[in-house]
């Protein structure tokens, strides 16, 4: 098994497709289901399948994130660069931060229209590309 992609439900799906497009992923298609309902797939440009599904009820009204979600983690080659252009395109990510030392990695959070957060990360030099159990000394 894999996990294939992240769904979550958007309030304003033009606001939503304006923030994913500059954070740099491109629309892969949308399905119409009916109803004013809508089900609108992104990428980033490297990838190779569908990583994020937005997903449009309009009748459902805004979105309240809740407690329950937590947020979006995506990866990053070049953290301070990746955080520049997304100034320079209109979103406001926070400041980089080193929450495990200097030889961790890097992250910075921001926020959707919605209200859901994404945490970029940059990984030191030499880490694979995610999370392992090496990660926590297995």
């Amino acid at each position: 098994m894999k996990t294939l992609h992240t769904a979550y439900r958007v309030s304003d799906l033009a606001a939503s497709l304006r923030f994913y497009t500059a954070l740099g992923y491109t629309l892969v298609g949308r399905v119409e289901v009916g109803e004013g309902v809508s089900l609108t797939v992104l990428k980033f440009p490297e990838e190779e399948f569908v990583t994020l599904e937005l997903v449009h009820r309009p009748d459902d009204g805004p979105v309240d994130v809740g407690t329950g979600f937590s947020h979006l983690v995506i990866q990053v080659d070049d953290l301070a660069g990746t955080v520049d252009r997304l100034i320079k395109s209109g979103l406001w990510p926070g400041p980089v931060e080193q929450p495990a030392g200097p030889y961790g990695p890097q992250t910075s959070w921001l926020t959707d229209p919605d209200g859901y957060r994404i945490e970029l990360v940059q990984w030191p030099p030499g880490h694979p590309a995610g999370i392992t159990a090496a990660d926590f000394g297995a």
